[in-house]
């Protein structure tokens, strides 16, 4: 299965805006997607904060974006501090991923940007 392409299109417009939000403090931290066949994950990346850390950016899981295909719903999760998933009791599944990402953006309960 493979996501509508509208709609990953979409996601990728909306971390571009994030990283635009940063401005100058782009080198602090980005906010990045993974693709799969079934979801969209949104991270948010920073660079390391101690050299013996080696080189790479650390990937922060902050929300996921689950599509299904048989209702062509998506439905938000988002991650504990063990990376599990859990839904998102405060918005239903819907087919407007626009509604996932501005639900995102307002973070009322403070469970995505913290």
């Amino acid at each position: 299965m493979s996501l509508p392409e509208t709609d990953v299109a979409r996601v990728r417009r909306w971390v571009a805006e994030q990283n635009e939000r940063t401005g100058e403090h782009v080198d602090e931290m980005r906010v990045e997607m993974d693709v799969d066949p079934r979801a969209i994950t949104i991270l948010v990346c920073r660079p390391p904060w101690r050299e013996d850390f080696g080189p790479e950016w650390s990937r922060q899981e902050i929300a996921r974006l689950r599509y299904t295909k048989s209702t062509g719903t998506w439905t938000l999760y988002w991650p504990d501090r063990n990376s599990k998933f859990h839904r998102y009791e405060d918005l239903d599944p819907t087919p407007t991923i626009d509604r996932l990402l501005a639900e995102i953006d307002a973070d009322p309960t403070c469970i995505f940007w913290g």
